[in-house]
């Protein structure tokens, strides 16, 4: 056999991930928060993309007599010039606007501290942004500006570190620290590595730390839980070596093994239950008094409520839908006044871009309802009856019932929420692994499975706690076919304590501990 080279025909099919499709899968795994700001920079990016005006908004004629809609480019000017001119208009809006009301930034008089603006920023001046430019009677007076900041918890030892340490090189090592300092209080870092950081000794970290361990709120800049209790109570005058030995033997006190606490603290039980009281009556996360970051309330991606011939109504959250379109006018007007190929090229591109765009939206929110109906369908039990009816359910079920492939839907439910009669709940929730039934019928829901232990767990008494063998006899007498590991994990996962645990819980609830 000899050889020689030929040529030949292939005919293949592969899939190209074009960035289109590429945009397409990205859009579908985002959340209606994300969906938004990417909305918002590719408004900011491409001329030819607008928002859709709302059906009860003004017409634009109305809006650019009140001087509030965008100045629309002349049809001689070029694109080019066009963004040139956005940009010069921006600037010199920001320049006036930051040379308005600078007398009030920064005062002549050294000992006043400056007004710091608030978070409400209107257009304008300083004036306006604070109110502090006109009377009550004037028009643009914001009660708002009167409405004080919230204080962080940084901010509040910044101000008992500038009044308690002088030394430069001692606050250098305080703001440090206060850096490392979590949102519960705690000390995030260990000392040796802060030195190493800073430069400095261990002993100066450590003198510093001391310092902030006095200031407000108490147990601020702890290492450890028991260190954070110790520093209360040393500051309440309660820290004696009975209760060191209490703190050193947290862990007993979290089992309820209070004849095991009473050797160690060498006290009665009247005196335990004293020192007992007295733990309890710390915070164990001080810094957790202090404003945090702003947190997202859940907002629905879809809306399912019941019908009045018993079946489901569903629809999507119009509000958390981005409204944009394609300005086909100013495409034709502009795209007549372009003079090369760069700037034919750049709005190619941006109707490009804006036309897919628009399509990958209107294609992401039928997906969305396409399988919230197919979830709604597979669990109408769940919203009919309640959790111990959710039937176990996976991606591939959905998938083949609408004709999707698995990996789409996984990406349709991941940050996405559904409002139910029954409760806002992420779309993962219900897709459930099957438990197998005791006597061959149809499989229970993993789910539902925790939600009966948990229930047969509430009911319990102190004379009768369930231990893990008989909730596994129990769930098999209700045609549940569960292992004692599985049981066992369903109750770690919902952070509920051994039956040994439950038991003195319970015994100490009666007993006054």
């Amino acid at each position: 056999m000899s050889l020689s080279p030929r040529m030949e025909f292939r005919q293949t099919q592969s899939l190209v991930m074009t960035p289109q499709l590429m945009q397409a899968i990205k859009l579908l795994q985002l959340s209606n928060l994300d969906l938004v700001a990417y909305v918002e920079a590719e408004l900011e990016r491409n001329p030819l993309l607008e928002r859709q005006p709302e059906p009860d908004a003004p017409a634009a004629s109305e809006a650019g007599e009140a001087g509030e809609s965008e100045r629309l480019p002349e049809p001689e000017m070029r694109a080019s010039d066009w963004l040139e001119d956005r940009l010069d208009s921006s600037r010199s809006a920001i320049e006036e606007r930051l040379d308005t009301g600078l007398e009030n930034v920064f005062p002549d008089d050294p000992g006043r501290e400056p007004v710091q603006p608030s978070s409400h920023v209107e257009t304008g001046g300083y004036a306006e942004w604070t109110g502090g430019g006109g009377g009550r009677d004037e028009e643009g007076y914001n009660l708002e500006a009167f409405v004080s900041s919230q204080t962080t918890l940084a901010d509040h030892l910044e101000r008992q570190l500038a009044l308690a340490v002088s030394d430069p090189v001692a606050r250098l090592i305080g703001h440090h620290l206060i850096d490392l300092i979590d949102e519960a209080g705690y000390l995030t870092s260990d000392l040796e590595s802060v030195a190493e950081k800073l430069g400095a000794l261990t002993p100066a970290i450590e003198g510093v730390l001391e310092v902030i361990h006095t200031f407000d709120p108490p147990g601020i800049g702890a290492r450890s839980l028991a260190e954070c209790l110790a520093i209360q109570l040393r500051e309440q005058n309660r820290y004696d070596p009975a209760m060191a030995a209490l703190l050193d033997h947290l862990d007993l006190l979290a089992r309820r093994d209070f004849n095991q606490l009473r050797r160690v603290c060498g006290v009665d039980e009247e005196d335990l239950a004293e020192m007992v009281a007295e733990i309890r009556r710390l915070n164990p996360k001080p810094g957790l008094a202090f404003a945090s970051g702003v947190v997202q309330p859940i907002v629905p991606d879809v809306f399912v409520r019941a019908a009045q011939d018993g079946s489901w109504f569903i629809e999507l959250n119009s509000d958390t839908l981005p409204r944009v379109l394609v300005n086909q006018g100013y495409y034709a007007r502009v795209s007549k006044t372009t003079r090369n190929e760069r700037e034919k090229a750049f709005l190619t591109d941006c109707m490009q871009t804006a036309t897919w765009l628009t399509r990958s939206l209107d294609q992401r929110a039928r997906t969305i309802l396409k399988v919230a109906t197919e979830i709604v369908r597979q669990q109408d039990a769940f919203l009919t009856l309640g959790v111990q009816h959710l039937r176990p359910l996976n991606l591939r079920i959905v998938a083949d019932a609408i004709g999707m492939h698995e990996s789409t839907v996984s990406r349709v439910t991941s940050n996405k929420y559904i409002a139910t009669p029954r409760g806002i709940f992420e779309m993962k929730y219900f897709f459930s692994s099957s438990i197998a039934a005791a006597n061959g019928g149809e499989a229970h829901s993993a789910e539902s499975v925790r939600f009966r232990i948990k229930q047969m767990i509430d009911a319990e008494t102190a004379d009768d706690v369930l231990s893990d063998d008989t909730l596994v006899q129990r769930l098999r007498e209700a045609g549940i076919d569960i292992a004692r590991r599985t049981v066992a994990k369903y109750r770690e996962a919902m952070r509920i304590p051994s039956s040994v645990q439950r038991r003195r819980e319970k015994q100490a609830a009666l007993s006054g501990h």
